[in-house]
């Protein structure tokens, strides 16, 4: 595609690149921004390099010498993350969008050209590109479709949070955004859930994949791995900004789902069978003001049934019942399906016993779960009985029509 100019030299999207040690990898990263079909007349790279010892800055001032993208560097001592490189970026980017391209990464050569024109067309202040794993995982759930206007509230959006995205540089500067440089797991989180729920809509571009998502041999990502609390202050962020954009409600439970099944949860899985009691009672001690504050039965009830018993046991300060579920999980075994009435369950550990804090409805099917293969459909609601009782009152209705009919004369 020829470049086409913009008036007075906006180029539509600022590509903002922070790297840190990320040679080799950063070769293809920037030759991908080269590549794409927009053109480089409507582009411009910003990159920062954040105190790299392997050649990163100086192959980011070869490339800049030599490319036709408009392309600044900018060279600064190690900050600890990406927050501080991709603010940096932000502060000096000229783009009507911005796109934070992780230096690890690459685009799809027709990415940029792809989200600009939805964003465009809708209007929005957000648009996703399809993200696809390279050696690595990634998220699959929330690339069925390509929509102009997504729902935040019932769509699976709210479980992609990461800063790959594009962005309209007029929301961040208008809302004075930023990445919280405080945070050192989760910022990107943060940020980008404060776009989608203060912003103008978000778009989702699921047609083409537009961003190779890149698991390091070395493992040597950008991103910090971390120690617990850091996770918790994570969460900690995440559920507050929710819990002030949004008032308390169905809308609220259904956003408030990714920050204890993403975040929190995975502090009390089986791994916390391997963990000293100080931990544990650390990690309990830590999570019991997000569950007095935030924690709801009826959110609950979006989780699976050993999502909710985790959960609901450390909102009651029940480790020893906790370890028992997790122990369950650890050896893989299966709970038995129970059908009580109109509502399934499964019995995972301490079901039956009429417990205050482990109730018969917690473990309640109300998703569609797996289990070992199997399909688990929650009963479909407005269900009056289960089948058995069905059948039985057929067989009554049948049993009584028969005794009311006129018999038949004898000849």
């Amino acid at each position: 595609m020829a470049d086409m100019p913009r008036k007075n030299h906006e180029p539509d999207v600022s590509v903002i690149i922070g790297a840190y040690d990320a040679m080799p990898y950063l070769v293809r990263c920037l030759e991908s921004v080269e590549a794409q079909t927009i053109g480089a007349g409507r582009l411009e790279i910003v990159a920062v390099d954040d105190g790299s010892t392997d050649g990163t800055g100086e192959y980011l001032e070869e490339f800049a010498a030599r490319t036709p993208v408009p392309m600044r560097v900018v060279r600064q001592a190690n900050s600890g993350g990406p927050s501080g490189p991709r603010n940096v970026g932000l502060g000096l980017a000229r783009g009507r969008y911005v796109f934070f391209l992780d230096a690890d990464d690459y685009f799809g050569d027709e990415a940029l050209e792809r989200m600009v024109a939805m964003g465009d067309r809708a209007g929005t202040d957000v648009v996703l590109g399809k993200i696809v794993g390279v050696n690595r995982g990634a998220a699959k759930s929330m690339w069925k479709e390509t929509v102009e206007r997504a729902d935040l509230y019932s769509s699976n959006i709210k479980f992609t949070l990461s800063a790959q995205k594009l962005f309209r540089r007029d929301l961040l500067v208008r809302l004075g955004m930023s990445f919280d440089e405080t945070l050192k797991t989760g910022e990107d989180a943060l940020f980008t859930m404060e776009a989608y729920l203060r912003g103008n809509g978000v778009s989702v571009v699921a047609d083409y994949t537009c961003y190779y998502l890149v698991g390091r041999e070395d493992r040597n990502q950008m991103t910090k791995k971390g120690n617990y609390r850091r996770r918790f202050d994570s969460a900690r962020a995440l559920m507050g900004l929710i819990a002030d954009q949004v008032p308390p409600g169905p809308r609220r439970d259904a956003l408030m789902v990714r920050p204890f099944v993403i975040t929190l949860l995975p502090q009390f899985g089986p791994g916390l069978l391997k963990q000293s009691d100080a931990v544990r009672e650390k990690k309990m001690a830590l999570a019991a003001p997000l569950m007095a504050a935030y924690w709801t039965p009826e959110m609950g009830r979006r989780l699976k049934v050993h999502e909710r018993l985790r959960l609901t046991c450390v909102a009651e300060g029940r480790l020893d019942l906790l370890l028992d579920i997790v122990r369950f999980l650890r050896d893989k075994e299966e709970p038995a399906t129970v059908r009580r009435g109109d509502r399934l369950h499964l019995a995972y550990p301490h079901f039956g016993e009429c417990s205050s804090v482990l109730p018969e409805r917690a473990y309640e099917v109300t998703i569609t779960e797996w289990i070992g293969g199997r399909r688990i459909e929650a009963p479909a609601a407005g269900t009056r009985a289960s089948f058995p009782r069905r059948v039985i009152r057929k067989a009554r209705r049948t049993l009584l029509s028969a005794l009311r009919a006129p018999r038949a004369h004898r000849v």
